[in-house]
């Protein structure tokens, strides 16, 4: 009997791995290929691909893709590693809440961030005149350290808390000053963080499309809105996926980057380090939440200024909110009720993602403890739909959802399953992290006690690792909340109107009062996805004091 339940206990085990990689293969996987399959196409011994890699024009797309990521990259570290330093070293009342808003940018929908400085640069004046930053670089860059702002700050701010300050303390006491503290002792030790940081927020905006499309215009092309342009606007299909096969080159690559500068940290970061002693609160501080709050917060006020303004009649009003009830011509619905649609698909793209995201968690962890080599395979493959970008995977779903075994294209499901496969890597990410630190000594003690595996993972694991789970599900509800990119793609139906869908049609209209609908619109997705960041950042924070 001792066999069949080994066998029967094996393949239960199994059963996870078979789920992720089931849902992978059909809805990202499949589409993928399609899109590979079509960039390949064409007469030429390299087809399209040859050809859109020998045109001028795109090469010059792909370049300015690559050096605008790369200062944007270079600028948010600038600009957020003194704030970094100050969350490490200092401890301040309402240093949680602070974190936590300066969160929040970072999950917004990227329409919203858009909306923002668009509502900015008409605030004082940069729209046009003699100072004109729309349609720029300028305001591209602008926007990607806005949003790239806080994985800077909580993921190097984490490593820097963690790091003994009394080797710091005794550089000083030998003579060394505040300088060369930093860069001979700091730094050397804070180098790997910056680095796996640095790759991740190059990624980010490597792969940036909806603030690209909206501040940048049509003068300024990366290779996600050149998909967008080719496979919507001009219906050229073949060419979209062709640069598409280019960018998924570029995102496997910085990726495995990714992983291997991860793995790097992970090793030298220590294990347990005693914690900075609280520092003295000073004019650092100061100076540091005064940028923060210029930088994240100035952006945010401008637009919830815009959404109350009158016109040209002056004031302030709330008649942009209740126009959000009232049907205008280019919106296959109201503004609220794209708002509704955007709820009604976050909380199942939420559901979809926390459950195929904490089994691959699962996965990744029962591989790590049979082969190293299966387990890094397993991470990236779960890894890359956070770099492939959403409108490459909406491009896919145009491609090969429209004919079985899953023709579901014109379907409403489509919307949350797209939506989930972005949020997917957020809640890998912040689970297996956390699961790692369960002491297996517990799961064997519970064992010993005659517990049975799925009882340990409930009563070990699950409990330890409530608040990666509650990091998840918040991370994947704002998310769906804000995706714009793979929803694009999707035939624009009352029933298929998002949020972020109809506030890009209202920025793109002239006139005062559809602008204003817009920032009216963009205000509330924000407070949503505020409101989210709260709940998953302050409650999981106040569960991790009980495990």
């Amino acid at each position: 009997m001792a066999a069949p339940v080994r066998v029967v206990r094996g393949a239960a085990a199994a059963l996870p791995a078979v789920a992720v990689a089931a849902f992978m293969v059909l809805f990202f996987a499949w589409p993928i290929a399609g899109v590979i399959a079509r960039g390949f196409g064409g007469t030429s011994p390299a087809g399209l691909l040859g050809e859109v890699l020998g045109s001028g024009s795109h090469r010059s797309v792909i370049w300015f893709t690559a050096w605008q990521a790369a200062v944007s990259t270079a600028l948010t570290v600038a600009v957020a590693l003194p704030a970094a330093a100050a969350m490490a070293r200092l401890r301040f009342r309402g240093q949680r809440l602070m974190r936590a808003l300066a969160t929040v940018p970072f999950v917004l929908p990227t329409v919203v961030v858009a909306a923002a400085f668009e509502g900015l640069f008409a605030r004082f004046g940069l729209a046009g005149g003699g100072v004109n930053l729309r349609h720029t670089v300028w305001a591209i860059l602008a926007a990607h350290v806005f949003f790239n702002y806080a994985v800077v700050l909580r993921t190097v701010g984490a490593h820097w808390a963690n790091l003994d300050a009394r080797v710091e303390d005794q550089a000083r006491v030998l003579g060394a000053s505040r300088i060369a503290v930093f860069r001979r002792v700091v730094l050397p030790r804070l180098a790997p963080s910056v680095a796996a940081t640095s790759a991740i927020v190059y990624l980010f905006s490597f792969t940036s499309f909806g603030v690209v499309l909206i501040l940048g215009g049509p003068a300024r092309a990366t290779i996600e809105t050149e998909i967008y342009r080719y496979a919507v606007v001009r219906l050229d299909l073949e060419t979209a996926a062709a640069l598409a096969v280019v960018q998924l080159a570029a995102v496997i690559a910085l990726v495995a980057v990714s992983n291997a500068l991860e793995r790097r940290r992970a090793t030298v970061e220590p294990a347990s380090s005693p914690a900075a002693a609280p520092r003295r609160r000073g004019p650092g501080l100061i100076a540091n939440l005064t940028v923060m709050a210029l930088i994240l917060g100035l952006p945010l006020a401008v637009l919830v200024e815009r959404s109350l303004a009158a016109g040209r009649s002056g004031g302030y009003t709330i008649r942009n909110y209740t126009a959000m009830a009232e049907r205008v011509s280019l919106l296959p619905d109201t503004a609220l009720a794209a708002l509704r649609n955007s709820l009604a698909f976050a909380l199942p793209a939420a559901a979809l993602a926390l459950l195929v995201g904490g089994a691959a968690a699962l996965v990744v962890l029962r591989s790590d403890s049979r082969g190293a080599l299966l387990g890094r395979a397993f991470d990236i493959g779960l890894t890359l739909p956070l770099g492939v970008s959403a409108v490459t995977i909406g491009l896919g779903f145009l491609l090969v959802l429209d004919r079985p075994p899953v023709d579901i294209r014109t379907s409403v499901i489509v919307v949350p399953i797209a939506h989930a496969l972005v949020g997917i890597p957020f809640v890998v990410r912040t689970l297996v992290p956390m699961l790692r630190t369960v002491n297996p000594r517990a799961r064997e003690a519970a064992a010993v006690l005659g517990a049975p595996p799925r009882r340990v993972r409930r009563e070990v694991d699950l409990r330890i690792a409530a608040r990666g789970v509650a990091v998840g599900a918040g991370f994947a509800f704002a998310v769906s909340l804000g995706e714009f990119g793979a929803t694009s793609f999707i035939p624009r139906r009352p029933e298929t109107l998002t949020a972020p869908l109809a506030l890009f049609r209202l920025l793109g209209t002239p006139g005062d009062a559809l602008r204003g609908q817009a920032m009216a619109l963009a205000v509330s997705l924000m407070v949503l996805t505020a409101v989210a960041v709260f709940v998953m950042d302050l409650w999981g924070d106040a569960r991790r004091g009980a495990f």
